[in-house]
Parts: structure tokens; C-alpha cells; sequence
């Protein structure tokens, strides 16, 4: 468990407000993979500011992440947004699952359960 500093609220907070208006529900301090979470928006993003906010609370984080900012992402584009129930959550694209759900007919579920 990562300890969390004053510095680093700060600039997660301020990070959240400067994100995209989809995407700030799944910025919360209270989500043990926030910062995860805004590398992949890091890596998607033009806006300067944004970008010089992750990577200064990149460097105070320390090791993982700090390094995570100076690699490019070789992945970038193969995660989708879906929402559920209110909350964004990140989903990486695999080929092999997409070309299996266009093979296979839809099924109508009801509360979990697949309807016939």
C-alpha cells in the first residue's frame, strides 16, 4: 500500500478537475489504482498542463510510476471506457475476444442470468 502525502492530493485533485467530465468518476482517492488509471489518460492526452500535473505526481509516487511516465505506452488505444452503474471502468481490447463476440448471437440477460 502506497502512503499518500498532502502534495499528492493536491495534485490528484487538481488533476481530476482538469480531466475530462467521463472520466472524473473514476479519478477518487479512494481507488487503489488512481494513479494507473491517469497514466493511461497521460499517455492519451495533448493538454500540457495535464500532462506536466501526472508527471510531477508521477515522480513524487516514486519508482513504478516514475518510470511508467519516461516509457511510451505500447498499448495505448487497446483499452475502452464502459460504464456501470455510474462508475468508468477500463477494459483492454483483446483481438481474439472481439473476433469471438462477433461470431457468437446475442443473448438477452435479465439480472445476470441469460435468457432463451
Amino acid at each position: 500500500m502506497m502512503n499518500i502525502s498532502k502534495p499528492m492530493i493536491d495534485l490528484i485533485k487538481e488533476i481530476r478537475r482538469r480531466c475530462p467530465s467521463d472520466i472524473k468518476p473514476s479519478i477518487k482517492l479512494a481507488n487503489p489504482d488512481v494513479i494507473d488509471e491517469i497514466l493511461v489518460l497521460y499517455h492519451a492526452s495533448s493538454d500540457t498542463i495535464f500532462r506536466a500535473l501526472v508527471k510531477e505526481l508521477c515522480l513524487i509516487a516514486g519508482s513504478p510510476w516514475s518510470e511508467a511516465i519516461t516509457k511510451p505506452q505500447d498499448n495505448a488505444g487497446q483499452f475502452i471506457t464502459k460504464t456501470y452503474r455510474g462508475q468508468t471502468i477500463y477494459e483492454s481490447i483483446n483481438t481474439e475476444v472481439k473476433e469471438k463476440d462477433t461470431r457468437q448471437k446475442s443473448v438477452k440477460m435479465y439480472r445476470g442470468v441469460a435468457i432463451k
